[in-house]
């Protein structure tokens, strides 16, 4: 996973996640529609596709490698501990743009309080030097908002991933 134009960041694997192998599996799930939709990939890629994603230079990771039924079932010690794991990584990889599929992913990340507000979209810091930090809506189907607001930040990151690097050095 070097050279990636954008790495997304879910909290961890769903239960048919796990049993497919894939990520953003569950039934309905947008995940897929939404970088379609949003011009991150040519084309409309299923859960089975998403090792294709490495052609349009996307990752995927989780604070969480532990499959549950549901977030609430993730400790909060380990989420904080994925949250460093994540922050590890990113400057690892050091992909165009970051983006957090959650507010309270990027509090993990960032090791924020549970209170600390959050904007959607784009974060005018980044913790790692030339990142771009986005946080995006959750894609699952159990979230209230709309499709087209959804489909508005990740066409942000889309922009964002043809910017170039963060400016701050």
């Amino acid at each position: 996973m070097e050279h990636l134009d954008v790495l997304f960041v879910g909290y961890n694997p769903g239960m048919r996640s796990e049993e497919t192998g894939h990520h953003f599996a569950g039934p309905g799930n947008l995940f897929w529609a939404l970088l379609a939709d949003s011009g991150l990939t040519g084309q409309r890629l299923t859960f089975e596709q998403d090792r294709e994603l490495l052609f349009w230079r996307i990752g995927i990771v989780n604070l969480v490698d532990r499959p549950t039924p549901g977030t609430a079932d993730l400790d909060p010690i380990e989420l904080l501990q994925g949250g460093l794991r994540c922050r590890a990584r990113v400057d690892q990889l050091r992909p165009k743009v970051v983006a957090f599929l959650g507010k309270e992913i990027f509090r993990y990340y960032r090791q924020m309080s549970k209170s600390a507000p959050i904007t959607w979209g784009i974060q005018p810091d980044g913790l790692v030097a030339g990142v771009w930090e986005a946080v995006l809506p959750n894609p699952s189907r159990r979230s209230t908002m709309a499709y087209e607001l959804r489909l508005r930040y990740f066409r942000e990151v889309k922009q964002l991933s043809e910017w170039g690097p963060h400016p701050r050095p």
